[in-house]
């Protein structure tokens, strides 16, 4: 069996995990201060956000030298510290590969955009004003692109009198993937970490390096929504016409050959047929990608009002997706990370009387389904969102960007688009690590970058690993499940009661065993009403009351084992 499959992924996000230093912001030796607290839970690799140099813009994703640390973090030094210490704890280390696009202050875009006839002029994606246009008037950008973070994409550079693509902030130029020369440049960079000893690599918005280049090298205007400023330019971008070809180059020129890695492919937009040829492990392109269908489900057309979770659409989303990827490819499975808020104030209940309740179901779902579950920092505490103000408590560039855009250019008012981002705003991922009830939550001595959230004094790990019934050491039961009932990862998966909008109820079967997992997604109590399972040996109940007849409790989670 592949290792990964059963392995449990655990992401830190080092400036909010653990600062060392007292300067507000985590480090790599915070991360190896704590490297017993993820050993004790049982992860078998961690995934650490970016950690290079970077001017900080988009906390880190705009890397200005991808072979060294930034110093907020430390050097390579205790980078090589943190390495040995995890692998001596038998976990295994992956770092973020962000090379859709670089910083600005990058060497190589500094030259790029020295002079139009400088070799690496190519190396990233610029091009001349729409035909008829005056140069840096609006209008004028050559595609009608937005940028993810707001306004264009593209930026006006007066002294070459050109425009480059930035898909993202304006500091975070494209690198053209196109240029052979690129390509290499980053597998070289690649190869570099691998022999220091890292173990893989989460590949940043991959399916975006390939884009639709036209005969004359433009690239195609987008589709344009009504009531929004730029259009929507993905079918230029996501899943390009060369992404399977680049995705293969790059495992034969960086991966062939070496043994007990772990590739991740992020693909927004990435549809299941596309992902079973991403995964095809006779492909030879990534083990697994991150989809984003499952935490789009609560959104609707109109990016700033608020939809509830409709459970049979989010079943109906990820059944599909077990469904696609069960012959051939692999899940990824995950709830949150450094770009959603947290799932137990999204599709839970972060109330003190349910959040522990919730938290547990969450994670015992998503955990029972087949694929490889990522944990980010503070899931496995029942970490919450924050109780945010005014648009002044926010840090994050593309929550600061949206908002810009929708008060100034669409004509939203401040107050409908602040409800929006206290919901679903990336900062809620952000906030410090809780690890105890001192004054800085433990994250630091000093005066944290963002604000620890206030229900620190309740919800932390100290308080968690001494109490056994506390949402840490239910991940721990979770995670030692995979690896002891080999149902779990091998099982076929098949969805139950799908037409249910409070049940979400599944089995797991391989051989002679099955499982039935069932998970109560609201507050009022649910009958299954599934025949065959009286008798059934009981793994599982996150409120230690065996549900009887299985009509389960608000926020309830169980899960059954039988011989078939």
């Amino acid at each position: 069996m592949t290792w990964w499959k059963k392995s449990v992924v655990y992401q830190i996000y080092p400036r909010s995990f653990a600062d060392s230093d007292g300067d507000g912001m985590g480090d790599l030796r915070g991360i190896i201060n704590h490297l017993d607290h993820l050993a004790e839970l049982g992860v078998d690799v961690l995934w650490l956000s970016p950690i290079y140099p970077s001017p900080q813009d988009d906390n880190g994703y705009d890397i200005s030298d991808y072979q060294d640390i930034e110093p907020l973090f430390g050097d390579l030094a205790t980078f090589d510290q943190l390495l040995a210490g995890a692998h001596a704890r038998n976990m295994k280390v992956i770092m973020d590969l962000v090379v859709n696009h670089s910083s600005d202050e990058h060497q190589w875009f500094v030259e790029s955009r020295s002079a139009r006839d400088h070799p690496k002029r190519d190396w990233y994606w610029w091009r001349p004003a729409r035909p008829g246009m005056e140069p840096g008037t609006p209008g004028a950008e050559p595609t009608n692109w937005g940028s993810v973070f707001g306004g264009p994409a593209w930026e006006f550079d007066e002294k070459t009198g050109e425009y480059y693509l930035h898909l993202f902030s304006k500091k975070q130029p494209d690198l053209n993937w196109e240029n052979p020369e690129v390509r290499q440049a980053v597998y070289t960079m690649m190869r570099w970490w691998l022999d220091r000893g890292v173990d893989g690599f989460r590949m940043d918005v991959i399916n975006m390096i390939s884009k639709v280049v036209g005969p004359d090298g433009g690239l195609p205007d987008g589709r344009l929504n009504a009531g929004n400023a730029y259009a929507d330019g993905s079918e230029g971008f996501i899943g390009g016409p060369r992404l399977h070809e680049f995705l293969q180059e790059m495992h034969r020129e960086v991966f062939a050959g070496r043994e007990g890695l772990l590739t991740v492919g992020e693909m927004p937009g990435v549809t299941v047929d596309e992902a079973v040829l991403h995964t095809d492990p006779e492909r030879h392109e990534v083990d697994m990608v991150f989809q984003f269908d499952h935490v789009w489900v609560d959104r609707g057309p109109d990016p700033w009002r608020l939809v509830p979770l409709q459970l049979t659409a989010l079943k109906a989303i990820l059944g599909r997706w077990q469904a696609g990827l069960a012959a051939k490819g692999w899940n990824s499975l995950y709830w949150n990370n450094h770009d959603q808020p947290r799932v137990v104030s999204r599709y839970g209940d972060d109330s003190p009387a349910h959040r522990v309740a919730s938290a547990k179901m969450l994670g015992t779902v998503l955990h029972l389904h087949r694929g490889t579950p990522y944990v980010y920092q503070g899931e496995e505490l029942g970490m919450t969102n924050y109780p945010f103000g005014d648009i002044g408590e926010f840090r994050d560039i593309e929550a600061l960007g949206q908002y810009r855009q929708a008060v100034e250019l669409e004509g939203r008012t401040p107050e409908e688009v602040l409800r929006v981002l206290r919901a679903r705003g990336r900062d809620n991922a952000r906030t410090p690590m809780q690890w105890d009830d001192s004054p800085g939550g433990g994250f630091s001595t000093g005066t944290p970058w963002l604000p620890v959230n206030p229900n620190h004094l309740q919800i932390n790990a100290k308080a968690q690993r001494a109490d056994p019934d506390s949402v840490f050491h239910w991940y721990r039961r979770l995670i030692e499940l995979r690896k002891t009932e080999p149902a779990v990862v091998d099982g076929d998966f098949t969805m139950l009661l799908p037409n249910d909008e409070r049940l979400y109820a599944f089995t797991r079967r391989l051989g002679g065993t099955e499982l039935l997992v069932i998970g109560n997604f609201s507050g009022v109590g649910a009958h299954a009403g599934i025949d065959g399972w009286d008798g059934a040996e009981l793994l599982l109940d996150n409120l230690d009351s065996p549900p009887e007849g299985l009509r389960l409790a608000p926020w309830q989670a169980v899960v059954y084992r039988r011989s078939v």
